[in-house]
């Protein structure tokens, strides 16, 4: 095999002769041998090259850079954007706060340009500042994506709200029997809760506009001139089409990653509604009031058995994502004075998030479409249940309803137990009962 050497201060280090890397990733590459660490995250390296791109820029139009280098380094930085070269599969918990894959790219695109990884691609930057910046480009197009899943998702379940608002049914609070109300507006509440998913993911890029390019190691800017970071930050403005600004504290901007730790609560407040409403689609399913796609066999020995794997998976997505919160919040605590050591950490678990989460609200979106009531279940329980006696304490006052119940109950034929509705109709008339059970007044109390 043909081979080149590199050296650092370090020693010198062998390499494929076509490798597109350079003795810093090599390093990297055999410092952290952890095949169960997933690889840096494609949406970093892409984020990170387009911050490398506006550096290149900026350097250029203020002087810094030659023009004809510039160009080649920028050229490099829109391949590796566009995936048209592959990065070596450097794995997401590494040492160093991200300086290997920030060397990573800096030889990747000082190979390809013909540029000096360090003294051309890297000028005037550091780790500290170009891969939290990296870090927050990457969140904020997840979340874009992300909110733009959320919102199908929610248009799903208004769908089903309307299809369903005709359907009476019977609530449940501590599992058992409560009041009645539209199996539309059990879909409602679901869809309401999206609404504010997608509101929160759509809110809180604000919390990740504001970077520390140009900060360089620990936020004062050093070795690098003051035109270039009042500017490079602009140019990356330009370069992403997100609305982003330079922090007013660069010191604080680079120590402290709070603000990751917000936007990763959001993303859990969107799994713990997953979790929530896919369980109650569950017992929902179970009690017979909805039927769910049938998708795939659910047993090996069991014939004919079909299992609701579909919300069992996006509940798993739940709480993986509400494990990399810990994770997040655990590695931006970790950090140590002007540094955050464990930012690979927190960025590889951020970007999973907003991936799965993104994953399983498409999968629960198209699956809840397929979503069917079961209308005569939800009836004979509805009719069945004393429960519903409650819709007519307007009328008739507490103390009346309660002795109706009690009647019923106190019936000797177990076949005059089983439809109340009909027990009512005999006791109050039809038109009260009729218009007190009427899905348009249920639905007038569920929104007073």
């Amino acid at each position: 095999m043909n081979t080149r050497t590199e050296k650092d201060f370090l020693g010198d280090v062998e390499l494929p002769a076509d490798a597109p890397y350079g003795i810093h990733t090599a390093r990297a590459l055999a410092n952290f041998p952890i095949p169960a660490s997933p690889p840096v995250p494609a949406s970093l390296v892409a984020a990170l090259a387009q911050v490398k791109k506006a550096c290149a820029l900026a350097n250029r139009e203020l002087g810094f850079l030659a023009p004809e280098k510039a160009a080649a380094i920028v050229y490099a930085c829109e391949k590796i954007q566009a995936s048209n070269i592959a990065h070596p599969p450097l794995p997401a918990l590494q040492g160093g706060a991200g300086t290997s894959t920030n060397m990573m790219l800096n030889e990747l695109i000082g190979i390809d340009a013909g540029a000096h990884p360090i003294e051309e691609v890297n000028l005037h930057q550091s780790t500290n500042d170009v891969y939290p910046t990296a870090v927050k480009v990457a969140a904020i197009n997840g979340l874009r994506a992300l909110a733009e899943k959320v919102e199908a998702l929610q248009g799903t379940f208004q769908r089903l709200e309307n299809k369903f608002a005709h359907i009476p049914t019977l609530g449940k609070t501590e599992m058992v029997d409560a009041v009645p109300l539209t199996l539309g507006a059990e879909f409602g509440a679901f869809a309401e809760a999206f609404a504010r998913d997608r509101w929160r993911t759509f809110k809180c890029e604000e919390r990740l506009r504001v970077v520390n390019l140009g900060g360089t190691a620990v936020g004062t800017g050093l070795t690098a001139p003051r035109s270039y970071i009042f500017h490079v930050t602009d140019k990356l403005r330009e370069v992403t089409g997100i609305g982003l600004s330079r922090g007013e504290n660069l010191v604080d901007q680079t120590a402290n990653a709070d603000a990751f730790v917000e936007v990763s609560g959001i993303m859990k407040a969107c799994a713990a509604n997953l979790l929530k409403i896919c369980g109650d689609l569950r017992l929902l399913h179970m009690n017979r009031k909805i039927k769910l796609p049938a998708v795939q066999a659910g047993s090996s020995i069991m014939p004919g058995k079909v299992n609701p794997v579909i919300l069992e998976s996006v509940m798993q997505i739940g709480i993986k994502v509400q494990a990399n919160d810990f994770i997040v919040t655990e590695c931006a605590s970790r950090g140590s004075l002007q540094i955050n050591e464990f930012m690979p950490l927190l960025a590889s678990a951020l970007l999973e998030s907003m991936e799965l989460l993104g994953a399983a609200c498409g999968m629960l979106a198209k699956h809840a479409e397929g979503i069917a009531a079961d209308e005569a279940e939800c009836e004979r329980q509805f009719n069945s249940s004393v429960e519903i006696v409650t819709a007519f304490l307007p009328a008739i006052g507490y103390e009346k309803a309660t002795e109706l119940a009690q009647k019923f109950k106190d019936r000797t034929d177990p076949a005059d137990r089983t439809d109340f509705k009909r027990f009512l109709v005999q006791e109050l008339g039809e038109a009260l009962v009729t218009r007190t059970l009427s899905p348009q007044n249920l639905m007038a109390l569920g929104h007073r």
